[in-house]
């Protein structure tokens, strides 16, 4: 068994349960192979000190792309829908989450995954950090920097 094989197989699981936080259970899979293959065929997977904490941010930034992707589909179609003249509890339920979905994509790659891991996945500050490679104080900072800012744009 190869090292990427190895990997993939001690870490996919816990990786999908994190994408799945960020992207939903269908897209979660989808997202988890395709930064692992991306980290797999990088020149500079072989020297990576912290694999785990490298294949989190690789998921995290794939999960950034697809919601980039997914949010310009939802405008598009709540945008059809509203010059459509429909009210129906759909579209108002896709207008909030494009509202939710932007308050997201404007926090941080940081803040977002700190948020995640600390409401969905349930890890206190030092397990974040271990998880992220960042120090439990920056995990502090940036769970209360991206409470914040949610706060501030969803009730705007």
């Amino acid at each position: 068994m190869t090292r990427d094989e190895e990997m993939y197989r001690k870490h996919s699981e816990e990786l999908t349960r994190f994408a799945t936080g960020l992207v939903g259970p269908h897209n979660a899979p989808d997202v988890v192979t395709d930064a692992c293959l991306r980290v797999f065929r990088s020149p500079t997977w072989k020297t990576v000190d912290n694999p785990r904490a490298y294949l989190y941010q690789s998921v995290l930034n794939e999960s950034r792309s697809h919601h980039r992707s997914a949010l310009r589909r939802q405008v598009k179609e709540t945008e059809a829908a509203r010059l459509a003249g429909a009210t129906s509890s759909v579209t108002t339920m896709r207008t909030l989450d494009v509202d939710v979905l932007r308050a997201l994509d404007r926090l941080s790659l940081r803040q977002r995954a700190v948020l995640f891991l600390t409401y969905w996945e349930d890890l206190d500050p030092g397990e974040v950090g271990r998880t992220l490679d960042i120090s439990t104080g920056s995990v502090k900072r940036h769970l209360a920097r991206g409470r914040a800012k949610l706060r501030e744009l969803l009730d705007a």
